[in-house]
């Protein structure tokens, strides 16, 4: 089955360790972007992906490709044409210093994209999956209507659509972001989500407890899990439960809500991280979900795999997810003390 994702890859400039901005004399480079992500997790784990982006025709743009290309994401529905590549820069933090993110990517390649010139029916005509996140109709109109043209696509060829929320309060507002996102809700069958999510971007209010100290109400979760699935018929809900301890230790966890085996909502098993990378965590868990829900009998264990998927990103500096489908079961199912493999 090929899984189809359509968004914006970027151009990552690290600093160097757990250095400062103000300290950095050079940059870590690497690639990536919220879809972008997920296709290369999906192509590690062995499915056919395929991303859609637009990018510019120079040499930094086609890295980006040569990196998907390398991770064997289907690159072949990529538009060139633009100035640039969008940026961002990232300051590691530790311990009670968080981590810090600083955008350079106006006016980037795939803000201006133009959706007809994607044959979105040839792309979805042997594909059985679309996913897309809340970043992309923050990039501007032109992303807003393609990615409409997208979903109107992917539902007249019966694909399975997914969604992360991904709220992005330096993109977008509040209220912008559910004049758009709420009505785009009607193609979705999969919604992944967290508390900041379901609340700046859908409007639902949650007394989730305080996720800075680590204290999570679950019930509150269970319920706004109950809540997104009437209010919009989704099949499946995920939300995603971070327990941010500090920015060197966090706790993850999740709960899935569906139609298939989880019609209460269910909750995963709960791992301590010692944070090497938590950038990428969240699309390394949409992947997982991805991945589990179309192999997988159960969702229960696809809930699993996800959280693992996404558990073991996030002690891998960058963006994407570079583990095979066997280390994320391993871990599932009860792997992880950190032993060497020899």
């Amino acid at each position: 089955m090929k899984v189809v994702t359509f968004g914006e890859i970027m151009l990552r400039l690290s600093t160097p360790g757990f250095s400062r901005f103000m300290q950095a004399d050079r940059f870590d480079v690497h690639y990536g972007g919220g879809e972008a992500n997920v296709a290369v997790s999906l192509a590690n784990f062995g499915l056919q992906s395929a991303f859609v982006t637009r990018l510019p025709e120079n040499e930094l743009g086609q890295a980006a490709v040569n990196m998907l290309r390398g991770h064997g994401v289907d690159t072949s529905h990529i538009l060139r044409g633009g100035e640039r590549i969008g940026i961002y820069f990232l300051e590691t933090g530790a311990s009670q210093r968080p981590s810090k993110v600083i955008y350079d990517r106006a006016h980037s390649a795939v803000s201006a994209i133009d959706g007809r010139e994607v044959d979105w029916g040839a792309l979805f005509r042997d594909a059985g999956w679309f996913h897309w996140t809340g970043i992309t109709p923050a990039l501007g109109e032109p992303c807003r209507q393609a990615l409409e043209m997208a979903c109107a696509a992917a539902r007249r060829a019966g694909v399975t659509i997914s969604c992360d929320l991904n709220y992005r309060k330096k993109l977008w507002s509040p209220r912008e972001a559910q004049q758009v996102m709420q009505p785009l809700m009607s193609y979705v069958d999969v919604c992944i989500a967290n508390e900041e999510d379901a609340q700046k971007s859908l409007g639902l209010t949650i007394s989730a407890g305080d996720v800075d100290k680590g204290q999570l109400n679950m019930e509150a979760y269970a319920e706004t899990a109950r809540t997104l699935k009437k209010r919009y018929g989704f099949k499946t809900v995920a939300i995603t439960l971070r327990e941010s301890r500090s920015a060197s230790e966090n706790g993850w966890s999740a709960l899935l809500l569906d139609n298939r085996d989880c019609k209460t909502p269910a909750l995963s098993r709960k791992y301590t991280i010692r944070l090497v990378d938590r950038v990428g965590g969240g699309d390394a868990f949409a992947a997982g979900l991805i991945y589990g829900l179309l192999t997988r009998e159960k969702s229960r264990e696809a809930l699993e795999f996800a959280v693992a998927a996404s558990c073991l990103k996030q002690t891998i500096p960058g963006d994407v997810n570079l583990v095979s489908a066997e280390e994320v079961e391993k871990l599932a199912t009860g792997g992880g003390g950190g032993r060497v493999e020899r």
